[in-house]
């Protein structure tokens, strides 16, 4: 490329980022008349709706340095929006976590957020939004944080894949929800019972592994009648989440449902499983019921979610 047409893209691309940079701040004062800064706000935003728990992942995602983050995270915690503490089974690892007054906090935030974008795509027609989401779309191909050569392959568990599903379970519902060994005891009976009954023409497993290393599960088992089955188990490692991983885990089991004569899904979690109920939602899960519930040392709230096809 010679320099003329360097100079030229260069500029482009500087107008472009004056131009979004503008309209960035105009969404920003929104932010800012709820006393959050952008770098609060993200924070937050990361804790509940992506289900980061761990300072490192938390700045990996923000590209935030130690020093910032420490004291970001500081000051949200000087004003009662979350919690830092060492993790119970690695000391080196610190664990973060909103409290209530931090997700009620984050909560309002996405309101005025969905409002605020809402009203920006608002002055313009549906044509020129699906344009404008179009390139949106282009640019995060592009230039998007997910590295190209990140090699992502959803394959049937082997052995010794079962025992590292009970132990990945166990160990990040603790780290992240407190959760005590009575919840790792209950993976442990699902996997072994899977393993026990498993019918090859209803029933399924995904390992998903990113550059050869696991990073994710989900199972597909027969529900409370012949017509339906049930989602079970599914998790993403934290250093794999953001990336559409579960949503893809949760994609592959119900095409697997689907295509072996089931009429619909089953699944039941708990309401505090935010990143989790998220991608449900967006699958086209609804929630039929919920109940109050005493589990894994914790008071819950269980909820039963269906789709139906």
């Amino acid at each position: 490329m010679n320099d003329r047409k360097l100079l030229d893209r260069v500029t482009r691309v500087r107008e472009f980022n004056r131009l979004y940079t503008g309209v960035i701040g105009v969404l920003d004062e929104g932010l800012v008349g709820t006393e959050y800064s952008l770098s609060e706000a993200r924070v937050l935003y990361e804790l509940e709706q992506q289900g980061v728990t761990e300072v490192t992942e938390l700045r990996r995602r923000l590209a935030m340095d130690a020093g910032y983050a420490s004291r970001l995270l500081g000051k949200l915690e000087g004003r009662g929006l979350l919690t830092r503490e060492r993790s119970d089974t690695d000391a080196r690892r610190q664990l973060v976590r909103l409290t209530e007054a931090g997700r009620a906090a984050q909560h309002s935030l996405e309101e005025r957020t969905i409002e605020q974008i809402g009203e920006l795509l608002g002055r313009f027609t549906d044509e020129d939004q699906h344009r404008l989401l179009s390139s949106m779309a282009a640019i995060t191909t592009v230039v998007g944080e997910r590295a190209r050569d990140s090699a992502v392959v959803l394959r049937p568990p082997r052995p010794g894949d079962f025992g590292w599903v009970v132990q990945r379970n166990g160990a990040l519902y603790a780290q992240e929800y407190g959760w005590d060994a009575t919840y790792e005891a209950l993976v442990a009976r699902i996997v072994a019972d899977y393993v026990d009954k498993h019918d090859p023409k209803r029933e399924a497993a995904w390992i998903a592994e990113v550059d050869g290393e696991r990073a994710g599960c989900v199972f597909c088992v027969r529900g409370s009648d012949e017509h339906t089955a049930k989602l079970r188990l599914l998790i993403v490692e934290p250093s794999a989440r953001g990336h559409g991983l579960g949503k893809r885990l949760v994609a592959e089991c119900v095409a697997f449902a689907k295509a072996h004569g089931y009429q619909g899904m089953e699944l039941w979690t708990n309401s505090v499983l935010v990143a989790a109920r998220a991608i449900y939602a967006k699958t086209g899960f609804e929630l039929v019921a919920s109940e109050p519930h005493h589990s894994f040392g914790h008071d819950l709230v269980g909820e039963t979610w269906r789709l139906e096809w």
